[in-house]
């Protein structure tokens, strides 16, 4: 608890109170504009079959997936919505389960990370680890994202996680669960349990296509899952908590990036690159993180936090000759 920082440092009783107000009805906003777009980039391909279509799709459908995360964290944090249930029923169907994670383990995980942030007991601190890196090494792990290896070996290990075999650790951390503790009987029921979710909500997503009469177009939902979405994770973990002075400082040990259109639809949705604000105060909802950034900077949060301009010049910062 000792890195974590009181929003109470920045922000009046009256500004924490209006910050952290929700809205269903923005709540339903953020989730059918994702889903919206993804729509429309089948029925761009559909309607316009060019060889342009399916790159702008295959990139766009990656970060959407990103986005589909998004809801899924904002939902384990409550955020979303005003109630649990309507956090975890989209948090689970329209965000993780479509893009295979699980809402029900990663909210006790994540907020260990937000308890933690920086420390050696942060259960995320591998995936934000390693950078700068040299540019060959980082065309290797970019390499390692756009050609399904990264999803193969994450994938892996996940559904290890969901059988019981592995402990749940989205940082790489690899702990095999003792085999006194586990049985055959236990490995089948964890399966149906934790995975059921993700396959149910990838048929539903099949069987839609199919019912259009474009069955083969799950083909544009799987190929980015494997590639652009693993990309733009790696991209999203990068600007988060990579390449800080001080991991130890509640105040640097989280970085807040300024994202245009572009970045906002492939690498930044609902508003994540304000993560700072996220950190400092995690109930508020991802639509009042812009106004809380605001805030924050006009009252001086900025002289010390960590605010990047862009994406690119991140990612310049990222590789070393």
């Amino acid at each position: 608890m000792k890195n974590m920082l009181s929003a109470a440092t920045w922000l009046n009783s009256e500004e924490r109170k209006a910050l952290l107000q929700k809205s269903d009805w923005r709540g339903l906003f953020e989730v059918f504009f994702t889903w919206g777009v993804i729509v429309a980039s089948f029925a761009l391909v559909i309607y316009f079959p060019h060889p342009l279509s399916y790159i702008a799709a295959w990139l766009i459908i990656g970060g959407r997936q990103l986005a589909c995360s998004v809801i899924l964290h904002d939902a384990g944090h409550f955020a979303l919505f005003k109630s649990k249930g309507l956090n975890d029923f989209f948090g689970k169907w329209l965000g993780g389960y479509p893009v295979l994670s699980d809402l029900s383990a990663y909210r006790p995980y994540h907020n260990e990370h937000h308890i933690h942030t920086g420390t050696a007991d942060d259960p995320d601190l591998l995936l934000t680890t390693g950078y700068p890196a040299r540019l060959i090494s980082m065309c290797r792990k970019f390499f390692r994202d756009l050609s399904g290896l990264t999803f193969i070996k994450t994938q892996s290990a996940f559904t290890l996680m969901q059988l019981g075999i592995l402990e749940y650790n989205l940082g790489k951390k690899v702990t095999w669960i003792d085999k006194s503790k586990r049985t055959f009987k236990s490995t089948i029921s964890n399966g149906f349990k934790n995975l059921s979710g993700p396959i149910i909500a990838n048929l539903l997503i099949f069987a839609v296509l199919w019912v259009i009469g474009h069955p083969w177009l799950y083909l544009l939902w799987l190929v980015p899952l494997f590639s652009t979405f693993q990309l733009f994770i790696r991209i999203r973990s990068m600007a988060e908590h990579s390449m800080i002075a001080d991991s130890g400082d509640p105040h640097t040990n989280t970085r807040t990036t300024y994202a245009n259109p572009l970045e906002r639809l492939l690498v930044a949705p609902h508003y994540v690159n304000y993560h700072a604000e996220h950190h400092l105060m995690m109930g508020v909802p991802p639509y009042n993180l812009p106004k809380m950034h605001e805030i924050l900077l006009q009252k001086g949060f900025y002289e010390k936090g960590i605010l990047e301009k862009g994406y690119v010049p991140l990612i310049r910062k990222a590789i070393v000759a």
